[in-house]
């Protein structure tokens, strides 16, 4: 993957992306993300936790479908901005021949993946320059790195929000599972937040475009497919390292696998 064209940013507007690394305590953002992040978490703190634990469900997420599952090809969507334990890192610890497809559309997202996700040399990582919304581009290009013929990890923590109408964001779902083996294992997680100023926020003008789903269309996703113990729950509850102390939070997850 040479010869990519140089990237351009928008920073007259919030991105998803760069608002969730400065939630997440990191430094890739712009003022404009910073003073929304700031407004936002002003009327909706707990915010910060959400974004802390998306990250650390996609840890033990992955953790488990690498180790118990045995899944070796991984296609994450929506990753975000590289952090500490990025899918491939958490996957090639434990199968150094796992092979993980990024794909986001922010350039600076883009800019970074370039440089710093680089896995092992006996798996493959690669990223896809693509959106959500095109699950045909996203599929063609990851066909070039995974193969299709064997089981799947469908990763897409925090992206479906991005997609406004339900009818819509639950289509490419089915259609990124339609391609996928039986074996393959989805795993998801998005906000519930029902708080009618944090959406509007959120959702309206000179927002960062990410739309709440109540409890029961996040279920939705995961039909067909066979839930994982502990099923869908909220994300401090799935699976929670010992010790820990979960949290409800207005975000919920799960993890299934495609019979």
């Amino acid at each position: 993957m040479s010869d990519y064209p140089p990237p351009t940013f928008d920073i007259t507007k919030p991105h998803s992306a760069r608002v969730w690394n400065y939630w997440l305590g990191g430094k890739d953002y712009f003022e404009v993300d910073r003073e929304y992040g700031d407004r936002y978490f002003k009327i909706y703190p707990e915010i910060v936790e959400i974004a802390r634990a998306g990250r650390a469900f996609l840890r033990r997420a992955v953790t488990h479908l690498a180790g118990e599952a045995g899944i070796r090809q991984f296609l994450d969507i929506g990753t975000g901005l590289p952090t500490v334990e990025n899918t491939h890192e958490i996957a090639q610890r434990i199968a150094p021949d796992a092979r993980v497809v990024y794909v986001d559309n922010d350039p600076l997202v883009l800019l970074h993946a370039r440089a710093l996700l680089v896995g092992t040399s006996e798996g493959a990582t690669a990223y896809i320059d693509a959106d959500v919304h095109d699950p045909e581009r996203i599929l063609a290009g990851a066909a070039e790195i995974l193969d299709f013929s064997r089981p799947v990890g469908l990763m897409l923590i925090g992206i479906m929000g991005n997609v406004a109408d339900f009818d819509e964001a639950y289509a490419i779902v089915r259609r990124l599972l339609d391609e996928v083996p039986a074996g393959s294992y989805l795993t998801l997680g998005d906000g519930a937040v029902l708080d009618e100023a944090v959406r509007a926020l959120s959702e309206g003008p000179g927002g960062h475009g990410y739309y709440n789903r109540s409890v029961e269309e996040i279920v939705r996703f995961f039909d067909g497919l066979e839930l994982i113990e502990p099923g869908v729950v909220s994300t401090h509850f799935w699976r929670p390292a010992p010790g820990s102390v979960p949290i409800a939070l207005d975000s919920f997850c799960g993890v299934a696998r495609k019979l």
